[in-house]
């Protein structure tokens, strides 16, 4: 799939992390990249000593590879999700092995599509989240992390309740209807947006970088698209509930926005300065933990994200 040359860039643009290297040169030879010699492993080794540049991960924060494993976790939860709304099952479970426990998932089935439009939407961002997956997977080699044990089915009567969608005794089924689909990816959607723009500062390997703007980007045209259904459908109050059930899971401050901003349609959550707002791997996980407190587990993923980056914030 990837040339040598592909991956000397690779190699040389981490060597700063040198446990990032070695871990992406076993990746490469277990996913088929090439075989690297010896001596121009040897002689980026030295080079980046020689100058200094390399780095633990405890010095300078969460490793690339900790962070782009923190992404898949998120990535194995949305391809979930839209694989059971699209085809009514979920990922191959060749795509699912990889360090760590792995999980099943709860719930899930086919959405009744009534809107072809809105179907073929759903069939591309399905399509989206996959082929994530499978990236994500493909660059951290035998680095990636398994799918965790995900929870599709109580997560969401527990974020309806929360947001006061539905009453105490109510259920609220992501995969009844339309409407409960959109609701259901408007979670989903916003977070992986922030979620990306928080790891970005993170990333120091410049080709990963650039990939999750990729991804970034690409979550973004998601999360604009749900927005603007929901506005249509008259759905946007809804949104609003939503988005303050996560700004009371997420920290202090007040950034999330739903898809109606001073009773005008707001297709995406900006500043005065028009940029969009970020969140760091903790607060993500208060979110789709559903949880303000320091855990490591609940919510969509009753027990936790696979590796290192695995617990929320507290207050």
């Amino acid at each position: 799939m990837f040339g040598k040359p592909f991956v000397r860039e690779l190699i040389s643009r981490s060597a700063e992390n040198d446990s990032d290297r070695r871990r992406f040169l076993k990746s490469a030879g277990a996913v088929g990249l090439g075989v690297v010699g010896a001596g121009y492993l040897g002689g980026v080794g030295s080079s980046a000593m020689a100058a200094g540049k390399v780095a633990t991960a405890a010095a300078d924060g969460p490793s690339d590879g900790a962070v782009l494993n923190f992404a898949l976790n998120l990535e194995y939860l949305e391809a979930e999700f839209y694989s059971y709304a699209v085809n009514g099952c979920g990922l191959d479970d060749k795509l699912t092995t990889g360090t760590g426990t792995r999980g099943g998932v709860t719930g899930g089935r086919r959405v009744p599509f009534r809107s072809r439009a809105l179907r073929q939407f759903a069939q591309e961002i399905a399509g989206d989240e996959l082929a994530h997956v499978k990236f994500l997977r493909t660059a951290l080699g035998a680095s990636a992390v398994s799918r965790p044990q995900i929870d599709i089915k109580n997560s969401f009567t527990a974020a309806a309740r929360a947001a006061g969608l539905i009453k105490a005794n109510q259920t609220f089924d992501p995969y009844a209807n339309e409407n409960n689909f959109l609701l259901a990816a408007f979670i989903f959607e916003d977070v992986g947006v922030t979620a990306y723009k928080g790891a970005a500062p993170l990333i120091s390997n410049k080709t990963y970088l650039e990939a999750a703007a990729g991804i970034l980007a690409v979550e973004a045209y998601h999360a604009g698209l749900i927005r603007s259904q929901l506005f249509e459908r008259d759905l946007a109050d809804a949104s609003v509930k939503i988005s303050n059930a996560r700004d009371s899971l997420d920290g202090p401050t007040d950034d999330d926005q739903g898809a109606v901003l001073n009773g005008r349609a707001n297709i995406q959550p900006t500043d005065a300065n028009g940029i969009a707002f970020s969140r760091t791997a903790d607060r993500v996980l208060n979110v789709v933990y559903l949880n303000p407190a320091s855990v490591k587990s609940g919510g969509f993923f009753p027990h936790g994200v696979n590796g290192d980056i695995n617990t929320s914030g507290g207050a």
